[in-house]
């Protein structure tokens, strides 16, 4: 056939067959969901690391992760990680200076494991603290910038969900602050709104965890004192039962290399807990419920132990 001839009656059929099952096809592809991550530092991913990976690896969910900060100040505990990386972490000037790359490195390469689409680094300063975590300060953060563009992200891409940390008082202090800016941004959406949850990675035995919100802070209410939410990370499948959802949460650890104290974190807190922000609408509890059946139906399966 020459390039310029008609199509016979049979190049007509396959081509409308062919465009029959691309259609069906299409039909069947099950709808994608969309999640946010909204973390003050990197490795903050932690703490919901098997629900964020059952989600894009198994259900198929898209997801993207906003690091506020480089943790320039993890610097403490990196003496391990400078014979690894071949230059000196734990001096402060020296720790300071060279961890942002390092760390936005590690996250990355932490995000490939959990099939993080996007990771947008906003090179918010991270002056650490002295002795308590719940006393770090964020009144450096270019605020209004950070609320800007968390609220664009949030309408550009349409985000189903949120994952942040749960701001307790007793929580690190960017972290109640990541997770408030997440809050303001959700806030101010006109449209339909995702669900937003706190998450704390917790261990089965330990004091039951209640959280409401700060009093200080409307917008961290939740619609119940106790988590909408608990993913077990000991669910186990394949031969013999044999694997679980901890082992991917230690590949995740192991990538922050710089961070040598979060290495004992190793078969630590079985437990991912999500509280359900009221901010996600008033029809988040309904929504909830088709969240939580994306679980369900992933293709890990097995009794929990």
């Amino acid at each position: 056939m020459s390039e310029h001839a008609l199509p016979t009656r049979k190049d007509f059929l396959v081509a409308m067959a062919g465009g029959a099952l691309m259609a069906q096809t299409a039909a069947a592809q099950p709808v994608r969901g969309k999640l946010l991550i909204v973390a003050a530092h990197p490795d903050d991913e932690y703490a919901f690391a098997a629900a964020t990976y059952r989600l894009v690896r198994e259900a198929g969910w898209i997801a993207d992760q906003v690091v506020i900060t480089n943790g320039e100040a993890g610097y403490r505990y990196s003496a391990l990680a400078e014979a690894f990386y071949g230059v000196a972490l734990t001096p402060t000037a020296e720790g300071r200076a060279r961890l942002a790359e390092i760390r936005k490195k590690e996250t990355a390469n932490a995000g490939k494991i959990l099939g993080i689409r996007s990771h947008y680094f906003l090179d918010q300063k991270d002056l650490g603290f002295a002795t308590d975590a719940s006393t770090a300060d964020s009144r450096n953060w270019d605020r209004p910038y950070l609320r800007t563009f968390l609220s664009d992200l949030l309408k550009r891409e349409q985000y189903d969900a949120v994952f942040t940390l749960l701001p307790t008082a007793g929580t690190h202090g960017h972290h109640r602050a990541a997770t408030l800016l997440a809050l303001e941004a959700v806030d101010h959406l006109s449209g339909a709104r995702p669900i937003v949850f706190g998450v704390d990675a917790g261990e089965k035995g330990e004091p039951p965890l209640t959280f409401t919100g700060l009093s200080s802070e409307p917008l961290t209410r939740t619609v119940s004192a106790e988590p909408a939410l608990v993913i077990d990370r000991d669910v186990c499948f394949g031969y013999r039962d044999a694997l679980s959802y901890r082992i991917v949460v230690d590949w995740l650890i192991a990538e922050h290399k710089s961070q040598g104290l979060f290495q004992s974190d190793y078969n630590k807190h079985r437990f991912e807990r999500f509280w359900l922000f009221a901010a996600s609408g008033g029809d988040a509890l309904q929504r909830l419920a088709g969240f939580e059946a994306q679980f369900q139906t992933s293709s890990r399966k097995g009794t929990s132990k």
